[in-house]
């Protein structure tokens, strides 16, 4: 799947409620979600904290906060991830629950 561009920011303050989520309680592919982010990759340096289009990732969950002020934290990452904002599209209706799980599971490893 082509992705046209990549999270922006990760700071949108949006509940998953509102946002659609990853499925819950379902463990992602790190593998998958590598694959997944190379579109991703565009726009955000997986193994760097240097900007490119966007914030650079490395790191994302061992920072206690986001740029808007939230927690880390799955939800939070999550709803950047499907409503996107500051430039970067919303991705709730081009990925999958799985799809999401997986990258996910990318991001915290970085």
């Amino acid at each position: 799947m082509k992705l046209a561009a990549c999270f922006l920011g990760l700071a949108l303050p949006v509940s998953l409620a509102l946002a659609g989520g990853a499925a819950k309680g379902k463990p992602g592919d790190v593998a998958k979600g590598k694959a997944i982010f190379e579109q991703c990759a565009v726009c955000h340096n997986a193994n760097s904290t240097e900007k490119k289009m966007g914030p650079g990732l490395k790191g994302l969950f061992n920072k206690p906060k986001l740029a808007s002020g939230k927690k880390v934290t799955d939800e939070t990452v999550l709803a950047r991830i499907n409503t996107g904002g500051d430039g970067m599209p919303a991705y709730k209706d081009i990925l999958t629950d799985a799809e999401r799980n997986d990258l996910l599971a990318y991001l915290k490893t970085l």
